[in-house]
């Protein structure tokens, strides 16, 4: 509600329950709650999407050593971004301009649009012994009845079907599970694949409508909608990077990986991309 927020701390031992804050326009807020790296804020009075609007920053990560200014209000969002609700943009479509759409339209492809709520979860690295055991972070997202359709009938007439970024490989394998069903890498084990072009993916119908996911993608996951990817280079240890590696294969990602490296491309949110086939 609009008294109480989580928030994210990089000094979690500083911030623990009882902690007061001060904020912009002589507001203040309390720690009522812990969990991991989240504190629960509860405000003296009510803090909503104007007071943020007017008072915040676009939340750099922190590797981008600067303040963000007036212009990231703009970078760090894609053209197609509709709805507020989400703690990040999803970085693989911030490579997406209205003129690259046209070019993509002009050469016949056709694209349509998810609505995708990245979750707070997306920044935990996996520190489990065992990667099965990680407690995996939901998210929410939003397919029209119209995107199902158009993303549907290209699986049916045997077109790529490619995604842009890791949340949308999230949001449209999740809309396929079965309800109740495995959410796991391993719950159905993966083809062998050989070296060079990657087939397409099993069939699957894709359900519209609004739901959370907590579906996680490690080597041994079938994928069941998405054909080709779009993505950024991301954080080691991340399930972002196991799920690429599920897609890919992981020897083959650590090649990519280690060339990107080698040649000084630049990882993260505001990095270099690669499209994987």
């Amino acid at each position: 509600d609009d008294y109480r927020w989580w928030a994210i701390t990089d000094k979690a031992k500083r911030a623990r329950r009882g902690v007061a804050f001060r904020f912009p326009e002589d507001r203040h807020a309390r720690v009522v709650d812990e969990e991991r790296q989240r504190r629960l804020l509860e405000f003296d009075t009510p803090v909503d999407e104007t007071y943020i609007e007017r008072t915040g920053r676009v939340p750099l990560p922190p590797y981008i050593r600067r303040t963000a200014d007036s212009e990231d209000d703009e970078r760090y969002q894609t053209v197609y971004a509709r709805t507020i609700g989400s703690v990040a943009a999803p970085t693989a479509g911030l490579h997406f301009s209205e003129e690259l759409f046209q070019r993509l339209a002009d050469r016949g492809v056709e694209t349509t649009t998810l609505t995708l709520h990245v979750g707070i979860g997306t920044f935990a690295p996996v520190r489990t012994e065992e990667v099965e055991d990680h407690d995996m972070h939901s998210e929410r997202f939003e397919i029209s009845p119209e995107s199902a359709e158009a993303i549907n009938r290209a699986k049916q007439d045997g077109r790529p079907v490619v995604a842009v970024g890791t949340t949308s490989v999230r949001a449209m394998e999740g809309a396929c599970a079965e309800p109740g069903g495995a959410q796991h890498g391993g719950a159905e084990p993966a083809a062998p694949r050989t070296h060079g072009a990657r087939g397409p993916s099993s069939v699957a119908e894709l359900r519209p409508g609004t739901r959370e996911t907590s579906i996680f993608m490690y080597p041994g996951y079938r994928f069941r909608v998405v054909d080709q990817l779009f993505t950024n280079f991301h954080t080691p240890e991340s399930t972002l990077l196991m799920l690429v590696s599920a897609f890919a294969g992981r020897e083959r990602i650590l090649d990519a990986y280690r060339e990107a490296v080698s040649r000084g491309y630049r990882f993260f949110s505001y990095g270099d991309a690669m499209l994987i086939r």
